[in-house]
């Protein structure tokens, strides 16, 4: 199975996203020229595991800030807002993993990690341990290899995680701070009519928040203003549509886009890619 993007993996400043049918669980994205890479605050669906292979960044994970280099993971649980950026005119590379959450969620669950299948935060947000970075490189060569068997590349895959997942267990839980009942209905009002016109009004009006306090209190919870937040889910659903091959002005319609070229500039600034480059050929 050969990548999506079909340009050659060395091709500088141009990602490459790694996906195969036969593996949903999974999808590997790697550039190896990001001085010109750039993310807004954003979250996934996915848990997402990412390799610094070359340079130095800044990993802002919810309200931590982490200085980051080649050699480091960079660990992201699902939903929770991140962003790693380089520093200014510093040669960095990367590898970024995204692994469904439900079938993680099973992967522990089965190993006896987790009490039963409901999804668990991790608390460690960087590993530092060449053993762990090594042991990615080689995945993601398994993964990308157009000559190993999909039994060894699933093999490879269950393998590491079950392993690091072990690992993990042994680090604190993590303990992020509750979010207030109606704040987490908010959230859940944006995820229902997130491709719907929604105002400012209407949130205050189901909350009770003025707006001004209404958008401080999202963004300390969420890390991301409300606006932020129904934008970045219509760009996961959007991500969803392009990987199945859905035209990019049909998805930028299907997703609430005034017009092709602001669902564009958008994901472009959430997923560090043009939607033509993330689509599946």
């Amino acid at each position: 199975m050969v990548p999506v993007n079909k340009s050659s993996a060395r091709a500088a400043a141009r990602p490459v996203f790694w996906r195969d049918p036969r593996m949903p669980q999974v999808e590997l994205r790697y550039i190896d020229d990001g001085r010109e890479v750039g993310y807004a605050p954003h979250s996934h669906m996915q848990w997402s595991l990412g390799a610094i292979t070359s340079g130095e960044s800044t990993f802002c994970y919810r309200q931590e800030r982490h200085d980051v280099q080649a050699g480091d993971l960079v660990l992201m649980n699902p939903d929770w807002v991140h962003a790693c950026n380089p520093l200014e005119n510093s040669p960095w590379a990367y590898f970024m993993m995204y692994v469904d959450t439900a079938w993680l969620t099973r992967l522990r669950a089965d190993a006896g990690l987790l009490p039963d299948e409901q999804w668990q935060d991790i608390s460690t947000a960087v590993i530092r341990d060449l053993r762990w970075f090594d042991g990615y490189r080689r995945l993601a060569a398994c993964l990308l290899s157009t000559a190993t068997p999909l039994l060894q590349k699933q093999s490879s895959l269950v393998e590491y995680l079950s392993a690091l997942m072990h690992h993990l267990a042994a680090q604190p839980a993590a303990c992020p701070s509750p979010v207030p009942a109606r704040c987490q209905q908010l959230a859940g009002y944006l995820d229902e009519h997130c491709l719907e016109e929604v105002s400012l009004d209407d949130l205050c009006a189901l909350s009770g928040y003025s707006a001004g306090h209404l958008v401080r209190l999202f963004k300390q919870h969420f890390g991301i203003t409300p606006h932020a937040y129904l934008i970045n889910r219509r760009i996961r659903q959007g991500q969803q549509q392009l990987k199945t091959g859905t035209g990019i002005a049909d998805v930028a319609l299907n997703m609430g886009f005034a017009d092709q070229a602001h669902f564009q500039r958008a994901f472009k600034r959430l997923v560090a890619a043009t939607p033509a480059q993330y689509r599946s050929k």
